[in-house]
């Protein structure tokens, strides 16, 4: 079985959402550092089909979407059921949730600060920054949901603050072990405290240890690769058997047309050959590649039938 690879880059929220779970796992993994926003040729046409958002993880011809999937995958790879969120509570599913959406983007909003302008000086170039802030001005616009303003931001980070400094009674948000909601919550208190270096996280003090608390865990045994390498891992290897009790959908075998229902809409196409409550696989062919399945959560995923 090969290792995981995740399609990422350093300064991606999400990326080090999963990052974090690979370290608290102690996973080998390899990385694929690639740009922050499309185009991106051999991932978004030859491995996914059009879905833009990052990190994907990929194990041979199995190409994983969301960080839900993908938090799913790293809990199977590592016996660690509580990283998935269909092992893990209703409370939990509910605290993730909003933290994953309206948080994450308040936390975002409120990371402005002189360190993460000069981080992504030195990771970008101005046009690229330019489109990025372009591209994702334009993804706002189209978004299905609605985000939080700048003004509405900072109260909304500093209440969460204020919930996750209560919560804190053991080590972890949820008891003694840490759980999906850990990781949820840490990632974009990372941008924050880490990335942007605001200082505004130290008022509370529980929030900080257990901050430090994950953030030993680490990044795991990463390996750096090319999207060359993975390209080939992808075309050497077959894409996992799907359990029949997976393939009891009336529409198996149809073409389908899976995308995000929240923002960064853009659609995959291909046949679908596994649906269960928790998640869609849908088969791609690819020259590069041959078939390849790709992997979307049911829950903040749409489905339709493609024409």
């Amino acid at each position: 079985m090969s290792d995981l690879i995740v399609h990422q880059y350093d300064m991606s929220p999400f990326s080090e959402k999963v990052r974090a779970m690979l370290g608290y796992a102690q996973l080998p993994w390899q990385a694929v550092t690639t740009r922050q926003m499309p185009p991106r040729p051999h991932l978004d046409e030859v491995l996914v089909g059009g879905y833009r958002k990052i990190p994907v993880a990929q194990q041979g011809a199995d190409v994983f979407c969301d960080s839900r999937v993908i938090s799913a995958e790293i809990a199977r790879l590592s016996e660690k059921p509580l990283l998935a969120l269909e092992n893990c509570s209703a409370e939990i599913n509910d605290f993730v949730q909003r933290t994953d959406l309206d948080v994450f983007f308040a936390c975002i909003l409120s990371a402005n600060s002189k360190a993460l302008a000069r981080k992504a000086w030195a990771s970008s170039s101005l046009a690229d920054l330019l489109k990025l802030l372009w591209d994702r001005a334009k993804m706002g616009r189209t978004a299905s949901v609605s985000v939080v303003g700048p003004r509405q931001a900072r109260p909304m980070v500093e209440a969460h603050l204020q919930q996750i400094e209560a919560m804190l009674k053991d080590d972890f948000l949820f008891g003694a072990v840490p759980t999906n909601a850990d990781f949820a919550a840490y990632h974009g208190l990372w941008f924050i405290r880490d990335l942007a270096e605001r200082s505004f996280v130290a008022k509370y003090p529980r929030v900080m240890a257990w901050l430090d608390r994950i953030k030993a865990f680490g990044h795991g045994m990463r390996r750096d690769i090319g999207i060359e390498g993975s390209i080939q891992i992808a075309r050497d290897a077959r894409p996992r058997a799907i359990a029949d009790c997976d393939r009891q959908d009336a529409r198996i075998g149809s073409l389908v047309s899976v995308a995000p229902s929240d923002y960064g809409q853009k659609p995959t196409v291909g046949t679908l050959v596994g649906a269960s409550a928790h998640r869609w696989v849908i088969a791609r062919e690819h020259p590069q590649v041959g078939v390849v399945h790709v992997h979307f959560p049911v829950p903040g995923f749409s489905l339709q039938k493609a024409p």
